[in-house]
């Protein structure tokens, strides 16, 4: 099955939801809509499962207008943040529903209701009521349905939001093997990009109802096409700073100036650019050669136990690094944080991507 949507727009009153998106999905495929509340990833998963109709545009399968074929005929599953489950049966029955409905025979039905309620970790409670489960368990529930259906489509509206810590990472492990065997196109929503990075897959990162890029997840994070996709791809936020290249220097104010060397950068020709660079991109000690020192004023500092998230103004522009540890600074406090320029990204005035850091410099948490 190939799902494709091209120049697909949703206007809902004098509200534009989705302008323009294009998109082609193929069969086996996982597929991540990576983007912020009300992007518009939910919207595009309702055109998609036959929910809502596109103001304009065309969505085909198989080369086949769908468009206005009713949700009930197509073979579509979609599992949202908010849980729906059927009160009056039991988690086994609630799993089983679809493969009742489709005929499937029942020592085939069983095999599978079970396979799926393992995987999910529902096997103990088959025999109970939704009203008895937690809200996680309910959700666990949907998503086991949706599975077990074998639709050709599976849309998965942030699935595992409502789940606790553990279960969350355990199933963002298991999912991308279920994305292989089945043979489904899987398109997966989501506002986090760490989320997206586990998964794998293709990644669209969704801004105010446009794609801003789609294509290979790793690939979308480490060459964004512009600023937009960088910073929808990146949490905690992108540390952005306008700088002037002259020569070889990047300059912000005469107060911070950036020495550059290498190619990628000193061949670009001069003139008005921003720096883009990750928050564990930078540190507190100098700890390599090519590191610069930067004057920066501590706003507050997060200390999560494991990490410290230390916020800091530079020039009027709000900073975060992200740094291993515990580590405590007074508000107002004057420090110095370090950067590499092999670290950084640079975009043009019009938001293009001009450079990419270097990739032999890239850490485990690139």
């Amino acid at each position: 099955m190939q799902l494709e949507l091209k120049n697909v727009s949703q206007q809902v009153g004098q509200e534009m939801h989705l302008s323009d998106i294009c998109l082609t999905l193929e069969a086996g495929s996982l597929n991540i809509l990576l983007g912020p509340t009300l992007s518009g990833k939910t919207s595009l998963m309702r055109l998609m499962a036959g929910l809502d109709k596109p103001t304009s545009g065309t969505i085909t399968q198989d080369g086949q207008n769908i468009i206005g074929v009713p949700v009930q005929k197509r073979n579509v599953a979609m599992v949202y943040q908010q849980f729906i489950n059927y009160p009056n049966l039991t988690v086994y029955e609630n799993i089983a529903s679809p493969l009742r409905i489709a005929g499937t025979p029942a020592d085939k039905r069983d095999k599978i209701v079970h396979r799926v309620a393992e995987l999910l970790k529902l096997t103990d409670m088959m025999k109970r009521h939704p009203e008895e489960l937690s809200g996680g368990q309910q959700q666990r529930t949907a998503l086991a349905r949706a599975l077990a259906k074998g639709a050709d489509l599976v849309l998965l509206d942030e699935p595992l939001a409502n789940l606790d810590y553990k279960l969350r990472e355990e199933l963002r492990e298991e999912l991308p093997k279920i994305f292989v065997e089945t043979g489904s196109i899987f398109v997966y929503a989501t506002t986090e990009p760490s989320e997206a990075l586990l998964l794998g897959g293709k990644t669209a990162t969704l801004h105010q109802g446009t794609i801003s890029q789609f294509g290979p997840t790793v690939e979308v994070f480490r060459t964004p096409n512009d600023l937009i996709t960088a910073q929808t791809f990146s949490d905690p936020p992108l540390n952005l700073l306008p700088v002037l290249k002259s020569q070889s220097t990047l300059s912000c104010n005469g107060s911070v100036t950036i020495p550059i060397t290498d190619s990628r950068l000193t061949d670009l020709a001069d003139g008005p650019y921003t720096i883009a660079i990750r928050p564990h991109h930078l540190s507190l000690t100098n700890v390599d050669e090519r590191s610069i020192g930067i004057k920066a004023t501590v706003v507050i500092t997060e200390i999560t136990g494991s990490e410290s998230y230390i916020h800091v103004d530079i020039e009027g522009v709000r900073w975060v690094l992200l740094a291993t540890g515990i580590h405590s600074f007074d508000i107002g406090m004057a420090i110095e944080i370090f950067l590499n320029p092999d670290r950084i990204y640079l975009f043009r005035e019009d938001s293009t991507l001009a450079a990419t850091p270097k990739r032999s410099n890239y850490r485990d948490r690139n």
